[in-house]
């Protein structure tokens, strides 16, 4: 696949959200050599540890799978990010998350709000993506060619409460 490719959905892993559990096969709370084992891989295709915060963060990108896997002081995964164009397909609720419109996912972000206690489920991050306090997610978004899809954020609880200083500033920049 080149650069801009995106693999149409029928060709995706499909994975299912539990917030705050996991996503797919993967939990929070596993370590590297678990992550590796769930994802089919023997280790990681690129992996560094950032200091970051009041913590250590441990990061994992697996290209094969479409992911990048973050860790609470470098043993713990704690946070998890499913590329737009070739990640697997992440579903809540019936609804996809990956490879979307930006509009459309904001506006089911928004309107799952509604349905909820006011001021408790949606915020925004600085550079204006929408999340959901309740699902544990940022929706952010990736380029592919003259195309902005879906790179959905997955966090644990501990990460959560403050999402944009758990991750390092290179997960939020505009793709």
């Amino acid at each position: 696949m080149g650069i801009w490719d995106v693999k149409p959905d029928g060709e995706r892993l499909r994975w299912a959200l539990e917030p705050f559990v996991g996503i797919g096969p993967l939990r929070f709370g596993m370590d590297p050599t678990q992550v590796a084992a769930a994802l089919g891989q023997e280790t990681a295709d690129y992996s560094t540890t950032i200091p970051w915060g009041d913590t250590v963060t441990c990061q994992e990108r697996f290209t094969g799978v479409g992911l990048m896997a973050y860790y609470a002081d470098e043993t713990r995964l704690a946070g998890a990010t499913v590329d737009a164009c070739l990640g697997p397909q992440v579903l809540v609720d019936g609804t996809a998350l990956v490879g979307r419109a930006p509009s459309e996912m904001e506006q089911w972000l928004i309107d799952r709000a509604e349905a909820r206690e006011p001021y408790s489920e949606l915020f925004y991050m600085p550079g204006a993506d929408p999340g959901s306090q309740t699902l544990g997610l940022v929706m952010c978004a990736q380029r592919a060619g003259d195309v902005v899809l879906t790179r959905p954020v997955f966090l644990s609880s501990e990460w959560i409460d403050d999402v944009y200083h758990r991750l390092p500033a290179s997960e939020w920049a505009t793709f």
